[in-house]
């Protein structure tokens, strides 16, 4: 792990730009491609629809103006990037994955990190999920919009659990958790220290962004996030009309105004290189459908003869204000007490998280940080005219605060303090059990922690065992499995054959409620970009909503009791498994590489231990706990860490993977901050 000192805070991100670079030159230049829509110049066709969305987007044209405002503002943060992204220039070093697709490192601009942190998070709250309520709506009502209610794979969560001194054997706060994100490899998150004459601050960091923005421990105080699950982008109906060689867009004054247009370029390896058309109307980006409507060319309407076609139109507040909240990071790292990361989260932009914050003088802080608009409520939910008025944003949310009870604050992207900000939010399952377990006892240590991170009792078993008990008229086999369910301690451990018995026979129930002919409307969406899409398919939405299906009174009257003796009796006829023989680790990669293991993985979608699969697609687990820490107050140096693979990205490295072992099993490693005990292995 990096433990990098330097005598001033520019002199560190110089540092930290160059060992990061060293460790991670390929994983920063997918991250820089990626952010600019450039990643099908080397990955080929399977990129082009995110290089599409990117560029739709003006992603990188965002970050330009997003890093200008900080030249403004904050001149000194603005230089401190700049110092970060000289050292990555400095770093970068051709790997053996550069060479595989014949690419050449490129050159970081000084507002690349805020691009890659764009890029990051641009999908991060969910937009694409009001399409999908859209379609839900419009086909078996608005009852469905409720019905549908779920977090499921296509969003970030994250556990976070405060706990403060009152409960603790030191007498001093813990906080723990685990940022559920896709896996990836290399990991999301960098395990990193960082000292200068100013601050010495351990945490965890993202490759490509200096500092250590979401979680850190500076000695005194420490801080942690989850994602608050607001709702603060927009996507407008857009009509829209060609005039010659322009593009207009109907405003809600009922005026035509002028659209700004321009095409560009986006390379791809092996084939054709494609013309993206780049269209932004005055509330933002167009990222679907144009003056020709979807790619389906249906148009929606007519105005004297002239075609008004559907294009939809994302608003974001970092588009809107030029700002990405980086004026955050400088601060932080500097902070002392609670009460400086409180100011510093009071410049934080997005994406929008619950902050847990304690110090050692007993400050505790429990609070939502980020910018969320002020518009009307239909804004949130559903796609909105803009032609009609109503639909402005009119100023931005004061952020809510929260406190403790009982000595703990629990925030698993539940409706908690951000419930007035957001749509949908997590289950209450994983809050529930992290505040349940806490329970049990009164004192705790920050060695006893990691129980709780691996904890996988699923909650949201109930609904679907309370109809297995009513069924009869089962075969032998079918009623032994049922009585062996009934009987089961509902942990999704790797090792437990009952853990698989029940996951056959949800997704079984799954797929058969996918194929009811009520659903039928639901299995073709409109033909919305390819990016969008996953937030629309049926499949993962009946499984993630599953248990709201199986407890509604009615369902579209789908004879569900039918449907789960149909799924039993299916999974009575096949041999017992083990649940780690089917839910395995299936992480990111750009470059994917068939010969690396897919382990063994326990937990589920809503037990702590949050290793998310796709009931009824498939067992494997693409996202889950991209990283576990746990922050003492009383010695830092008891504080714990791990991440899914390690600090290295470079295959050769023998710290590329040699945290996966400690990750499966739940242990976690040491935060070492003795420079005595630490030993140089770099050879510059």
């Amino acid at each position: 792990m990096p433990h990098l000192r330097a005598g001033s805070a520019r002199a560190l991100a110089r540092l930290q730009g160059r060992v990061t670079a060293r460790d991670r030159a390929w994983q920063l230049e997918i991250e820089r491609h990626r952010a600019q829509g450039t990643s099908a110049s080397f990955l080929g066709p399977e990129s082009l629809p995110w290089d599409r969305f990117v560029r739709r987007v003006r992603l990188d044209d965002t970050a330009r103006r997003c890093f200008t405002t900080l030249e403004e503002r904050d001149p000194e943060t603005a230089d401190w990037v700049r110092a970060y992204v000289d050292g990555v220039n400095a770093g970068l070093r051709v790997t053996p994955e550069f060479e595989r697709v014949g690419l050449a490192p490129g050159r970081w601009e000084p507002w690349t990190p805020l691009a890659v942190w764009l890029s990051t998070h641009i999908l991060f709250a969910g937009f694409p999920a009001k399409l999908w309520r859209e379609e839900a709506a419009r086909h078996l009502g608005e009852d469905a919009v409720g019905l549908f209610a779920a977090d499921g794979p296509g969003t970030s969560g994250s556990n976070g659990w405060l706990v403060s001194g009152e409960r603790t054997v030191t007498g001093q706060a813990v906080i723990a958790g685990d940022p559920h994100r896709f896996i990836e490899d290399p990991g999301v998150y960098q395990q990193i220290r960082l000292a200068c004459d100013e601050f010495d601050v351990v945490g965890l960091a993202v490759p490509g962004i200096p500092g250590i923005a979401h979680f850190g421990h500076t000695g005194t105080v420490a801080w942690a996030i989850t994602n608050a699950m607001a709702d603060y982008q927009d996507l407008y109906r857009e009509r829209l009309r060609r005039t010659g060689a322009g593009v207009e867009a109907l405003g809600p004054d009922g005026s035509w105004r002028r659209v700004a247009r321009h095409t560009e370029l986006v390379r791809v390896a092996g084939e054709e290189t494609v013309e993206v058309e780049v269209l932004e109307t005055e509330r933002g980006p167009v990222v679907a459908g144009g003056p020709e409507g979807l790619d389906d060319g249906n148009p929606d309407g007519t105005d004297d003869g002239t075609p008004l076609a559907l294009a939809l139109a994302l608003r974001y507040p970092p588009r809107v204000t030029g700002d990405l909240g980086f004026s955050a990071l400088l601060p932080l790292l500097r902070a002392r007490r609670v009460a400086d990361v409180d100011r510093a989260f009071d410049v934080w932009v997005e994406p929008v998280n619950v902050v847990q914050a304690a110090d050692t003088e007993g400050g505790l802080l429990h609070r939502v940080a980020g910018r969320v608009p002020e518009r009307a409520r239909a804004n949130r939910t559903r796609l909105v005219p803009a032609w009609e008025p109503g639909h402005e944003w009119t100023g931005w949310h004061e952020m809510p605060r929260a406190g403790l009870t009982d000595g703990v604050a629990v925030m698993a992207n539940q409706r908690g303090p951000a419930v007035g900000l957001g749509v949908e939010f997590a289950p209450p399952h994983r809050a529930d059990r992290i505040r349940a377990l806490l329970d049990e006892r009164r004192k705790w240590a920050s060695s006893d922690m990691s129980a709780i991170h691996t904890d996988t009792h699923l909650a949201s078993a109930a609904p679907l065992l309370d109809h297995l008990a009513a069924l009869d008229g089962l075969t032998a086999g079918a009623a032994d499995l049922r009585d062996r369910l009934l009987r089961w301690d509902r942990r999704m451990d790797a090792d437990s054959r009952d853990a698989a018995r029940f996951a056959a026979v949800r997704s079984a129930l799954v797929r058969r409620l996918a194929a009811e002919p009520a659903f039928a409307a639901l299995t073709a969406p409109p033909a919305y970009p390819e990016v969008l899409l996953p937030w629309l398919a049926l499949l993962p939405r009946i499984g993630f909503a599953l248990e709201h299906l199986l407890r509604a009174e009615e369902l579209y009257g789908i004879d569900r009791p039918e449907l789960v003796k149909e799924a039993l009796e299916e999974v009575a006829g096949q041999p017992a498994a083990r649940w780690g023989d089917t839910h395995r680790l299936a992480p990111w990669r750009a470059l994917p590489d068939p010969s690396q293991e897919a382990p063994a993985l326990s937990g589920d979608h809503d037990c702590v231990l949050c290793t998310s699969a796709v009931p009824g697609w498939t067992d494997l687990a693409a996202r889950g706990p991209a990283a576990r820490y746990v922050w003492d107050l009383a010695r830092r140096e008891d504080s714990r860490w791990i991440v899914p693979h390690g600090a290295s990205g470079h295959p050769d490295s023998p710290h590329h993977h040699d945290q996966l072992p400690l990750w499966l099993t739940g242990e976690l490693a040491p935060v070492v901050t003795d420079w005595a005990r630490l030993t140089k292995e770099s050879d510059d």
